[in-house]
């Protein structure tokens, strides 16, 4: 164990608010990191250590530079199609099963830069057809959710897009935007982007069909993944399906146990009526 980082109070005082504001845990062990992120910042603040930053983001109330903080404690690195099983059992499974519905509701509950908003928009177009689909998609960060909406990324994020959405659904770069790719506005267009902190009173929106809430309860504790679970399956239909990352279990967290059926390991599935035409 990092001794050092575990007592020292402007980390101790850190990891506190992050769990607070993002449901975050910050062991000891991820000091480096945390100095790693921050470090610029310093720099360009003139803090001489985390111990001026925290004064200056905690006690000195400079809410730009926390909300920049939170951004950059909590942005995780993703790309397309990220986990394939899920988007394979999407396919094959889910939206076959659904195909009668008017319209299909998928929620990406922690989007984050969205190339996984992006990557379901392409999946459900090109399953849906001419039927109605809405996908929402959210996160903590208003820098991650801009860069979701702008929908520019490079290409080493880009290499799990199946060729024939390739061709249909991206814009490659050229020029200045050499080694980038696009996703196209008309397809961009249909994802809903909000601002959300999951550890909140969620906003009323319709019932959803499909949330997505993967690769972000690593971060949480078992009490703060208990209560967001359960706050996002009162959002599903009854029958509706939940998808988590492949490393991340809901297992003894205490949930009721007449909540969801486990499908696979990383796809569960609320219990009650089989779903109706919407």
């Amino acid at each position: 164990m990092n001794t050092t980082a575990a007592s020292d109070p402007a980390f101790a005082r850190l990891s506190h608010w992050l769990h607070q504001r993002a449901g975050i845990v910050l062991t000891p062990a991820k000091q480096p990191m945390v100095l790693g992120r921050l470090g610029r910042r310093f720099a360009v603040l003139g803090c001489a250590d985390l111990a001026a930053y925290v004064a200056r983001v905690i006690d000195g109330g400079d809410t730009a530079e926390a909300e920049l903080a939170l951004d950059l404690l909590t942005t995780n690195e993703t790309y397309f199609f990220r986990e394939p099983a899920h988007f394979t059992f999407l396919a094959q499974q889910i939206l076959p099963a659904l195909a009668t519905q008017d319209c299909v509701r998928v929620w990406s509950a922690a989007c984050s830069s969205g190339e996984e908003p992006c990557s379901l928009a392409m999946l459900l177009d090109n399953h849906r057809g001419a039927r109605d689909w809405q996908l929402l998609a959210t996160d903590v960060s208003q820098r991650m959710l801009e860069m979701a909406r702008r929908g520019i990324y490079p290409l080493t994020r880009t290499q799990h897009i199946p060729p024939a959405y390739l061709q249909a659904y991206c814009q490659r770069g050229v020029g200045a935007r050499d080694g980038m790719l696009r996703v196209a506005p008309a397809l961009r267009q249909r994802i809903e982007y909000r601002m959300l902190n999951l550890l909140e009173a969620l906003p009323p929106f319709p019932p959803q069909d499909v949330i997505l809430l993967r690769n972000v309860m690593i971060y949480f504790d078992a009490e703060t993944k208990r209560q967001v679970v359960e706050r996002l399956v009162a959002r599903l239909r009854p029958g509706g399906w939940l998808l988590v990352g492949h490393a991340e279990s809901l297992h003894g967290l205490g949930l009721p146990p007449d909540l969801l059926d486990s499908v696979r390991p990383s796809i569960h599935r609320r219990r009650g009526a089989a779903h109706a035409a919407s």
